[in-house]
């Protein structure tokens, strides 16, 4: 719940901005006080009328008003909030935002504050992927600004892709996972200020456009660990196949299908502290995919598939270099000899630690609840016992809590 909560929010200009008025509802029912900034843009897509009905409170969208200005009204309203939230974060104002400009009373309020912000992107996929929004975004992770989306799917210019602002159940959930942990004690957030990657899930490479090679990968596991370390502070993305459960409130989830999509997204979060490669990424794909389904003839024998190796998440986010993460947790998927060959994918992937668990039909562990692991590390092997996955994941980013927190004397020397 968020009961006594203040929340700013700053509607921008993007068709998106409808949903602006359910995210001020959801608010107001969980208890929280909305109080509203407007664009001249926004209000031309909903208006301020609508914003006061709902809020219950007067919008605020002009920066020269003599009277709130003779009360220092746009830094009163940056620091009066607990959190401030951009919704919809169109490219404009996270461009003006990442440059620092104070043009309007939005941008002005936003660097103004010594409040967290989150943002909730809405734009063209192609505006989403553009290198300068690339760059504006993660010059905004730096400086600590949270993102809740985009998500996939069609939009209002009738494509499709990343680009779609998320639900607003989704930034409520977002915003009481923030706001949660910020009444914690510092102890019981030993990841703040750390960025996490998170794959999860299975891929599928497509052989033709009706048919694919996956696995039973449910993405449990590794959304609990994404969970989980956000729990702890961390900043996090989780990276995830095609899965049918919802994405984990607190963080941003980027959903792929192909390892190449998984790749190129790991690849695309920047510069992170922890990577933990959970997904059961498949080995091979179809080396030529066929552009139309492959039909079946009588009389006809099975097409051949020709099968291509995948790229190496794991082996990529490894290698050494100044851009490798301090920590890199793999897992390995065994129906047999477990801990060899744990041991073995350890030392050829160049990763720190091996999650192993065995996936044999008998041990329930795709799609089940519960798992049972065995943490291999350079100083040898711990066997868990079997846990549910929310234990497997707490019980792992406390371990990463306590690595990452070492003096890097003691790590060195391991």
């Amino acid at each position: 719940m968020l009961n006594g909560k203040r929340i700013l929010l700053i509607v921008a200009g993007g068709i998106a901005a409808f949903k602006s008025l359910e995210l001020i509802r959801r608010l107001r029912e969980r208890g929280a006080a909305v109080r509203c900034v407007i664009t001249d843009a926004g209000a031309r897509f909903v208006t301020p009328l609508s914003l006061q009905a709902l809020s219950e409170d007067r919008v605020y969208s002009d920066m020269f008003s003599l009277t709130d200005e003779s009360e220092m009204g746009h830094i009163q309203l940056s620091r009066d909030a607990d959190l401030l939230v951009v919704a919809p974060a169109t490219a404009n104002i996270l461009a003006r935002m990442a440059t620092g400009m104070a043009d309007e009373l939005a941008t002005t309020v936003l660097l103004a504050t010594d409040k967290p912000v989150l943002a909730a992107p809405a734009m063209n996929v192609r505006m989403w992927t553009h290198a300068a929004t690339v760059a504006n975004v993660e010059t905004l992770r730096r400086r600590g600004v949270h993102f809740i989306g985009p998500n996939d799917g069609a939009m209002a210019c009738n494509e499709f892709g990343p680009g779609r602002m998320s639900e607003p159940e989704e930034i409520v959930a977002a915003i009481e996972a923030m706001l949660a942990p910020a009444e914690r004690p510092p102890q019981e957030r030993p990841l703040a200020g750390k960025r996490a990657v998170v794959t999860s899930g299975p891929t599928r490479e497509a052989i033709d456009p009706v048919r694919y090679i996956s696995n039973h990968s449910s993405g449990k596991q590794g959304h609990a660990i994404a969970s989980a370390l956000a729990a702890l502070g961390a900043d996090v993305t989780l990276v995830s196949g095609p899965v049918a459960i919802a994405d984990p409130p607190g963080l941003r989830t980027v959903h792929v299908d192909s390892a190449d999509q998984m790749l190129a997204a790991c690849l695309a979060a920047g510069r992170i502290d922890i990577a933990v490669c959970a997904a059961a990424v498949a080995d091979w794909k179809a080396a030529r995919p066929a552009g139309s389904k492959i039909k079946k003839k009588a009389g006809m024998a099975p097409p051949s598939l020709e099968l291509t190796a995948n790229p190496d998440i794991l082996a990529t986010l490894s290698k050494s270099g100044p851009q490798r993460p301090a920590l890199v947790v793999g897992f390995a998927a065994e129906t047999e000899n477990l801990v060899a060959n744990a041991i073995d994918k350890r030392q050829r992937k160049g990763c720190d630690w091996i999650v192993a668990n065995d996936v044999s039909s008998a041990a329930g562990t795709f799609g089940g609840e519960r798992n049972t692991v065995h943490l291999i590390s350079a100083e040898g092997v711990e066997d868990w016992p079997t846990m549910a996955k929310d234990d497997v994941a707490l019980r792992l980013a406390g371990r990463i809590a306590l690595q990452l927190g070492r003096p890097r004397r003691a790590a060195a020397a391991e």
